[in-house]
């Protein structure tokens, strides 16, 4: 038989349900402000995450946007150049891919650079000593034209028919397009001075051209 409680033993026993209770309270408390102190301490490291991710993006963009406008203004002061070195541009190739290890800010080097190309002797006019060479040109294409258009027109004549025809036409309109084509070699050879084929120069090429295709269409055939 189970012996009888006392009034003793069930009294230490509420306390000790008691302190037992009031324990576990205390612990359930610590415990749920532990948790909050972890959640509000992931949330704070999410925020700061997600702020870093965005400086980054936005780092990220500005650095693209920096590399495609440095790309493009290189690309303009290449073409800059090559319009300046003229034929001898051709040399030149595409432009140069960034340096390995370069240093500096890329706005700052592209400045100095259009600095540069601005400094530069600007193309003037082709100067009077070379008015011979440039009536040669003339010459020249008055020539070449001539003697297409009288290989047109022997070809119309050797076949007949319909050739006969065109033929003869089409040598007269060849011929009579020799002073332009003396703009080719005058412009090949401005550009090697460095300089422009402006009116004056282009003038003298045409005057030079006119005159040989007319005394060339006055001999007797």
């Amino acid at each position: 038989m189970n012996e009888p409680v006392t009034s003793e033993s069930y009294a230490a026993h509420l306390r000790r349900l008691a302190e037992l209770t009031a324990r576990a309270a205390t612990q359930r408390a610590e415990a749920m402000a532990w948790h909050e102190r972890q959640c509000a301490a992931a949330e704070q490291a999410v925020r700061e995450a997600t702020e870093q991710v965005r400086r980054a993006e936005a780092e990220v963009a500005e650095a693209t946007e920096l590399v495609e406008r440095v790309d493009a203004e290189a690309a303009h002061l290449w073409q800059v150049l090559r319009g300046r070195l003229g034929a001898g541009a051709r040399r030149l190739g595409d432009p140069p891919g960034p340096t390995r290890g370069a240093s500096g800010d890329p706005v700052v080097l592209l400045d100095r650079a259009r600095e540069l190309l601005d400094r530069t002797r600007q193309p003037g006019d082709l100067p009077g000593s070379v008015n011979p060479l440039l009536a040669l040109c003339g010459v020249f294409g008055a020539v070449v034209a001539y003697a297409v258009g009288t290989g047109a027109r022997a070809l119309g004549e050797r076949h007949g028919g319909d050739l006969a025809v065109g033929m003869p036409v089409i040598a007269l309109v060849v011929s009579l397009l020799g002073p332009l084509i003396g703009l080719g070699p005058a412009k090949l050879l401005a550009d090697r001075r460095h300089a422009l084929l402006g009116p004056r120069p282009m003038a003298i090429v045409i005057a030079a051209g006119l005159v040989t295709t007319v005394l060339l269409l006055a001999i007797p055939r």
